[in-house]
């Protein structure tokens, strides 16, 4: 078995004493995987990778998270990142006033990159180059998820996490953006990829979990998913055969072997 990167323990965690958002879960991600997470608006995905990465004060409640080993609860972000995690948050997180060039050079406060690594990611991503001097925010939108992930990168990290990097882009982009994950983690890189692009995200992972209302029901290697019923209907737009008892909750929690 592969070795274990990323692992959280029966993780409770939410944004304030009493409202508990995350309810005992448990997520591994080892070495050379892709990992989905996937689950609607309000499930607690985005909870989960800031809570990882320690963005939540005090969080989580309970449970463990570690990095390779190490014990992340309690660490400030900064530290946490110069373990070797990064994230490439949901809505981007650029400065759209500064420029591309500016909002890559703002990775120095956190890590000192070489010249050559900064040119590693200008040639991944060519259209960088060309925009260096434009403001982020004039950028198109696939650009702009570009430039969000060309700026992770510069962390250095061993593990990626991705919140919603197809979020408000065209089919076309996505398809992109999707091809550019994959290559990185066939350079070596694992990815925690928060999605509802269920189709797209469990095209390029090798296993995948389900979290409804805080909790996951269901996980499992990504083929396997693919063809659960419930996975297809809900989040694969696949209609099932309807139930003569009506619509069947999933049992928390199943695991596909």
């Amino acid at each position: 078995m592969t070795t274990e990167v990323l692992s959280v323990r029966n993780v409770e965690a939410g944004y304030r004493k009493g409202l508990v958002v995350l309810r005992g879960v448990s997520l591994q991600v080892r070495e050379g995987q892709v990992v989905a997470l996937l689950g609607s608006n309000g499930a607690g995905k985005s909870t989960l990778l800031r809570t990882v990465m320690g963005l939540i004060p005090d969080q989580p409640e309970k449970g463990e998270v570690t990095f390779r080993g190490v014990r992340l609860n309690g660490k400030e972000p900064d530290a946490i990142t110069r373990m070797g995690l990064a994230l490439v948050p949901e809505g981007r997180g650029l400065f759209p006033e500064l420029t591309v060039e500016e909002n890559l050079q703002l990775v120095g406060y956190a890590r000192r990159y070489t010249r050559t690594e900064y040119d590693a990611v200008l040639d991944r991503f060519p259209v960088l180059r060309e925009r260096l001097w434009q403001q982020a925010g004039t950028l198109s939108g696939g650009e702009q998820q570009m430039l969000a992930i060309a700026r992770a990168l510069l962390l250095r990290p061993s593990l990626l996490l991705l919140d919603e990097p197809s979020l408000g882009l065209a089919p076309r982009v996505v398809a992109q953006i999707f091809s550019i994950l994959q290559s990185l983690n066939r350079e070596g890189i694992p990815l925690l990829l928060v999605e509802q692009n269920a189709r797209m995200a469990l095209q390029v992972a090798h296993y995948g979990y389900v979290l409804e209302a805080g909790r996951l029901v269901l996980e499992g290697p990504a083929e396997r998913l693919r063809e659960d019923p419930n996975v297809q209907e809900l989040y694969l737009g696949i209609q099932k055969e309807p139930s003569p008892k009506g619509f069947r909750r999933w049992r928390p929690r199943r695991r596909w072997a």
